[in-house]
């Protein structure tokens, strides 16, 4: 808990004042039996009805101060509890965002998620219940005790049976069900996984008709979730019929004890009363304890993502020199994702771009080729070797400095939900109508876009479901472009894009960005005709750097990959 409680900040006053009212609360709750029991050894007794009275308005005036404290500290511990969710909620954003590729597939976005949501949700659930329970039940048992004790040493004697029973049962309950608990998330996880598979590929299920297979693999991830869920409750379930059998065995105890005459009627009543609220709180303690044990699996996976470690940091002293030139240099000797086992996905790599050329990369698919262009903007760094920009390693610039400078359309074409002028202000938050149109224009997308009936404030479903996929590769064209990056990195983003399109996006970047180093990971030879230099990967391997025409007659590979495309589509 120690490592959450920062999170409590902006809160601290609604935290102080919670346990204040709940100590009223149960201080009105707490007299309400020891002056019923006057009113009936006292008042009725002697057929004192100005005694009934006063002391009937004194139990009024306590129990009215009950209900406003118990009222308060329900609104604070809750203004508490789920502040101290919002600021736990946004540093884990936060610190997902500082990840890496690499550490976002290492705990998955499924359960991710999960951490976000429901995780977070049982550690507010317990802040809540400690700010509530914990301070309530410990005051009404020891309250309850010393009633007692003062009522009727005789019948207080029972605890020192009960206790003992009760603190070893809720022991063992608990430690039981913690394990279980842990698993409950690990569950919820992969229905999740296994609902948000469905849902972003609908139409490949629909398209398969794969729908009675998608059904049962869910219904097995829910059942193993329902059954996991039901062994751990029913573990706890055991607690509470096992408490209302010693609550009940100790309340007939007091009853015999006063059946004997020893204690007045008034009395009885109260000590069953205080007996009664005792037991309770004991009951809310165990459910607090449940609880936390159930929080604590949340807990550590909360731990997990704030004490994860990113892979990409920023140096103490990284530069924050923007990128002027544009000139790329590639040193690699290695490079494999974390925690990968078998070969690099690349080695051996080198070579030098000079400012405002354009570079096309080529190879067959699953070569590394945008793993190569990933290591640029520092989505990964190399394991051995160096990638320099303008002279200087790009681990010695700052990140933000860095991604500024390069403009990237990823090989994923992602919209979100907005419009689509908001989309490509994503490239240039305060882009003008001008510069937005102009970037459209160079995307090839302008025409499209003014044929719509709301023009750039169009609606984007989230995804970008309701755009074709040559629209949403021409719009996050736009949104890399209109950063007026000096370097350029267009991930497979025309594959979409018919011969005319792409040509015509190919002159608009050439007119445009003629300072800006460009490279286009493509899988077409004619591709490669117009740019000043050819990558050629294979294998996670350079195998030819030049020109087209030095490498149709030179390099071996790129004339496989000319001739088996003139077999599928003869010139």
């Amino acid at each position: 808990m120690k490592q959450f409680s920062k999170y409590m900040k902006g809160n601290i006053i609604s935290a102080i004042l919670a346990p204040i009212f709940i100590i009223v609360d149960s201080l009105g709750m707490v007299v309400q039996p020891y002056f019923l029991s006057q009113i009936i050894d006292v008042g009725i007794a002697n057929n004192d009805i100005n005694y009934i009275i006063k002391t009937g308005i004194i139990m009024a005036v306590f129990a009215i101060f009950a209900i406003m404290g118990g009222f308060l500290a329900m609104y604070f511990s809750s203004k508490a509890a789920y502040g101290f969710g919002a600021n736990l909620r946004k540093d884990m954003v936060s610190k997902i965002q500082e990840y890496s590729f690499s550490d976002i597939n290492k705990f998955s976005t499924s359960s991710l998620i999960t951490r976000i949501t429901n995780d977070v949700e049982m550690v507010v659930n317990l802040v809540q219940m400690l700010l509530r329970m914990f301070i309530r039940a410990p005051f009404m048992l020891v309250a309850g005790v010393v009633m007692m004790l003062w009522l009727s040493p005789k019948v207080s004697t029972i605890f020192l049976v009960i206790i003992p029973i009760l603190g070893i049962l809720m022991y063992i309950v608990i430690k039981k069900a913690f394990p279980l608990f842990k698993l409950v998330q690990a569950k919820i996880d992969k229905v999740n996984s296994v609902i948000r598979e469905n849902l972003i590929g609908a139409r490949v299920v629909k398209s398969f008709v794969r729908e009675d297979f998608e059904n049962q693999r869910f219904e097995k991830a829910n059942t193993e979730l329902m059954t996991t869920f039901i062994k751990s409750f029913r573990i706890m379930l055991l607690l509470m019929p096992s408490v209302m059998l010693i609550m009940n065995l100790a309340v007939a105890a007091v009853l015999a004890i006063g059946g004997s005459g020893q204690i007045e009627v008034g009395t009885i009543s109260a000590s069953v009363t205080y007996m009664t609220m005792t037991l309770m709180s004991l009951i809310m303690l165990s459910m607090v304890f449940m609880n936390f044990s159930r929080a604590k699996a949340s807990m550590d996976r909360i731990s997990e993502v704030l004490n994860e470690k990113p892979d990409i940091e920023n140096k103490e002293n990284a530069t924050h020199k923007k990128i002027e030139k544009g000139k790329v240099e590639y040193n690699i000797e290695s490079f494999e994702f974390k925690d990968s086992e078998g070969e690099p996905i690349l080695e051996n790599i080198r070579f030098t771009i000079q400012p405002g050329e354009t570079v096309a990369i080529i190879g067959s698919t699953g070569t590394g080729k945008s793993t190569l262009v990933n290591l640029m903007p520092r989505f990964y760094d190399v394991t051995k070797g160096y990638v320099k920009i303008d002279d200087i390693d790009v681990r010695d610039y700052d990140i933000k400095t860095l991604r500024d400078s390069i403009g990237m359309c990823l090989q994923e074409n992602r919209l979100f939900e907005g419009t689509i002028e908001s989309n490509i202000k994503w490239g240039k938050e305060d882009a003008t109508e001008e510069e937005i149109r102009n970037a459209c224009k160079i995307a090839q997308i302008d025409e499209y876009i003014e044929s719509l009936e709301n023009k750039y404030k169009t609606h984007v479903e989230q995804r970008g479901t309701n755009f074709s996929g040559g629209q949403k590769q021409r719009i996050s064209i736009a949104r890399a472009v209109i950063k007026n990056p000096k370097i350029l990195i267009l991930d497979d983003s025309v594959s979409a894009l018919d011969s005319t399109t792409e040509l015509n996006l190919r002159k608009a970047l050439k007119e445009n960005f003629k300072e800006t180093t460009t490279f286009l990971i493509v899988q077409k030879i004619s591709s490669c005709k117009e740019v000043d230099k050819v990558l050629v990967i294979d294998d996670g391997t350079l195998v030819g750097f030049g020109t087209h025409e030095e490498l149709i007659k030179n390099n071996k590979i790129y004339q496989e990959i000319s001739n088996s495309q003139k077999e599928i589509m003869p010139e």
